[in-house]
């Protein structure tokens, strides 16, 4: 717990290696199949001690959120998808910064393990 010699310096909420099937891409083979993405998100919190439930920032949230975006169709963008979860991720109170890394693992196969985009949505100083 910490006290006056310890400091919570930060805090994240971490999501990695989220795997989900998605209509993604602006390519013809991409328009009619659902193919793999990675998601990878980082939340960044107001540094706080937490002592229940009602001090944490629910990562299934963030979950949700992806699965949501994906039942909403195809998305032509992987920059768009990325931008939709990072927004849904930054409403929540508690968030302060919001990473979100979208690969797409079959984009440049076998040439390259994947390829995607990175977006960081910071709130603003208030």
């Amino acid at each position: 717990m910490p006290g006056p010699s310890r400091l919570i310096r930060s805090q994240k909420v971490l999501v990695r290696g989220l795997k989900l099937d998605a209509f993604i891409g602006v390519h013809s083979h991409e328009k009619d199949r659902a193919q793999p993405i990675v998601i990878d998100v980082e939340v960044d919190l107001a540094p706080h001690p937490v002592e229940g439930l009602e001090g944490t920032f629910n990562y299934e949230a963030v979950v949700a959120a992806a699965r949501e975006i994906v039942a909403q169709g195809h998305i032509d963008l992987v920059e768009t998808f990325a931008e939709r979860l990072a927004g849904a991720c930054i409403g929540q109170d508690a968030a302060k910064r919001v990473r979100v890394c979208v690969l797409k693992p079959l984009a440049l196969a076998p040439q390259a393990d994947s390829a995607g985009v990175e977006l960081v949505l910071e709130k603003a100083a208030t």
